[in-house]
């Protein structure tokens, strides 16, 4: 019985130079994925409209992820990566989308509610509506799988609601055009068009915080530039944010457990233990007992050492504006041929002429 190719999906928002936790959190795991998927990477700038950017910033910000992409490793030959304004599919897709899922699907996204805030009357329809044009980013390529941290998971459950929904209204439809795949389920075998996609969680992520309150979580726009750790960051640079670091006066504890009710020392030592492929209580094996003074320059070593080649050569490549302007259409051209394919198919599934 055939079955969906595998394929990978995801993207980032160009709001800006990406940092630690950027990497660590999701584009790290994407140079994993390529080993083992064909992958899709997508600079996924209409939904950055949402945040109102300058549009000089956008076209700025966008050039600088697709950048941050390749300085880490990304092959853009073997894989694909684009800006999603280039590929007009997913707005397409998107419409179609958003008469097959439900206002009160939007109106229970976490994020809706939080970016949105308490006068949700006055939010954009496009923060209300952008996890349909997520949806579509997924499946106008019909990609099987998408790496997803914790705040990202109900996303990914909207997209598989509105696939699943999509497939139940126009089961009729796509088996006689003879169209879909036919999947077993639990009691009988049913021809769909949408995968059912599926997260590749990963058992080693950690959500790194940020460098001056150990309760928030990293950001690239939080005021404080001591906050974080960008990927462009000088080894100056990186040894005096970790240096300035929040900490408290306790040495390091000898176990994960005595890590509880410290926040600043439990990030600190994540950052470590995931930058060194260990588990906390390895590293505290190692520094527990010790104070913050003695475990700061290993750390800021360790950093320097993984992050120094990628920013040595985003530096590089932000210097070469055109270059990467041409990987981005070369890459648009090339998902612009897969996202075609789909929309055709979709286009006469729903009675488009």
């Amino acid at each position: 019985m055939p079955n969906f190719k595998p394929l990978v999906f995801s993207g980032v928002q160009p709001t800006g130079n990406l940092q630690l936790g950027n990497y660590l959190g999701a584009i790290q795991r994407w140079v994993a994925l390529q080993n083992d998927y064909d992958c899709i990477y997508c600079v996924v700038d209409m939904h950055a409209l949402t945040t109102n950017p300058l549009p000089e910033e956008l076209a700025q910000h966008t050039r600088e992820v697709a950048a941050t992409f390749l300085a880490a490793g990304i092959d853009a030959q073997k894989h694909i990566v684009f800006n999603q304004s280039r590929v007009f599919q997913h707005a397409e897709l998107a419409w179609v989308f958003n008469c097959i899922a439900r206002i009160g699907w939007m109106k229970r996204m976490t994020q809706f509610k939080e970016k949105a805030g308490h006068d949700r009357e006055q939010a954009s329809l496009g923060l209300l509506a952008y996890p349909s044009l997520m949806s579509a980013d997924i499946l106008v390529y019909r990609a099987t799988h998408v790496p997803v941290g914790g705040d990202q998971k109900q996303h990914l459950e909207l997209a598989r609601a509105i696939a699943q929904k999509f497939n139940n209204d126009y089961s009729r439809r796509i088996s006689s055009l003879k169209i879909g795949i036919e999947i077993q389920c639990v009691k009988k075998t049913e021809t769909v068009f949408f995968p059912i996609v599926e997260p590749l969680i990963s058992t080693t992520s950690m959500r790194i915080m940020s460098l001056r309150d150990g309760r928030k979580k990293m950001s690239k726009s939080d005021p404080s530039d001591l906050s974080r750790i960008n990927l462009v960051d000088t080894a100056d640079d990186i040894s005096r944010k970790i240096r300035k670091a929040k900490t408290d006066f306790a040495p390091l504890p000898e176990t994960e457990k005595g890590l509880e009710t410290r926040p600043e020392a439990s990030n600190l030592i994540g950052i470590y233990a995931v930058l060194a492929n260990m588990d906390k209580n390895t590293v505290l094996a190692e520094f527990g007992g010790k104070k913050f003074s003695d475990f700061k320059p290993a750390l800021v070593e360790l950093i320097v050492e993984k992050l120094g080649p990628i920013a040595s050569e985003l530096r590089r490549l932000k210097q070469d504006p055109s270059y990467i302007d041409c990987v981005l259409k070369e890459g648009a051209e090339r998902a612009s041929a897969l996202a075609e394919k789909t929309m055709k198919h979709v286009r006469d599934i729903v009675g488009f002429s």
